[in-house]
């Protein structure tokens, strides 16, 4: 009923938890598909170190986390597709709930709510970060306020748009603001999910310039899918906003080629009105 997909790279300290907690789920019809994504560390050995008939596990070269859940809805022969970060973990009654939830309502996408612990406490957060339900295009086009390990889909909704695997980070916004566009996404007001933080390995934390993947992201929308005039001009607006903070911060920094390079780009993708990235610096 239920494929559930966890990607991981070097994340044997973490691995076990959340493995334990999607085969102690109260609902029951579920497989679970690990995909290595080319770990160096004991990974391997912590899913040997489980003996359930409904997992399996697929090894690739390093490919980032796009790939490895790519390659795991490839897999899924579920009617339903759960993701679940390595280093998260669920609460026993997730799947079941959510499940039920969805079908009661006739929606094909949801989320939970979540707990946040940071480097082992908890934390709140921030106004800014309060998940949307409904049609939630228009408040994610700031930032992600879809959580993967909180999400259950149908297989077939995910089938049609994929990670976009040449974005090495910001890739859930991404995918939720091409599936918002076209579908609401319910939210289950229960913290069934725990999100955990501050790992020196998290890619939030390690990459510099996230804003300018999610440019790249708001372009790659612009141009390949068809946008009401409204949805249109309010992402033009966003698009404008991030790329003119980028873009100062480029200067501040002495980096002229990679401000030109972003001034190029937002030219590119404003088609009706290119004069309007002359203003990315006002």
């Amino acid at each position: 009923m239920i494929s559930v997909i966890i990607p991981t790279y070097n994340r044997a300290g973490f691995l076990k938890r959340a493995v334990s907690s999607v085969l102690a789920q109260s609902f029951r019809e579920i497989e679970l598909i690990i995909v290595d994504d080319g770990s160096t560390d004991e990974t391997r050995r912590v899913v040997q170190s489980f003996n359930d008939k409904r997992l399996t596990c697929y090894y690739q070269q390093n490919k980032g986390v796009s790939s490895a859940r790519n390659l795991g809805i490839s897999k899924a022969s579920g009617e339903y597709i759960a993701f679940l970060d390595s280093d998260d973990y669920w609460l026993p009654t997730k799947l079941g709930c959510q499940l039920r939830f969805m079908r009661e309502g006739g929606f094909r996408i949801s989320q939970t709510e979540e707990v946040w612990v940071r480097k082992g406490k908890r934390v709140n957060p921030m106004v800014k970060h309060q998940k949307p339900c409904g049609w939630i295009f228009e408040k994610s086009l700031e930032l992600c306020l879809v959580s993967p390990s909180c999400v259950l889909m149908e297989k077939n909704l995910i089938q049609k748009f994929n990670f976009n695997e040449s974005l090495m980070a910001c890739e859930d916004y991404d995918l939720w603001l091409k599936i918002s566009l076209e579908h609401p996404v319910a939210l289950l007001p229960r913290a069934l999910t725990i999100k955990t933080g501050g790992h020196p390995d998290q890619l939030s934390g390690k990459i510099i310039g996230l804003d300018l993947l999610r440019i790249y992201s708001l372009v790659h929308l612009k141009k390949n899918h068809l946008l009401s005039a409204d949805k249109k001009e309010i992402l033009e607006k966003v698009l404008m906003k991030k790329a003119g903070i980028y873009f100062r911060g480029c200067l501040k920094r002495g980096r002229q080629e990679e401000a030109s390079r972003v001034k190029k780009i937002l030219e590119d993708s404003l088609w009706e009105h290119p004069e309007e990235a002359n203003n990315l610096d006002s």
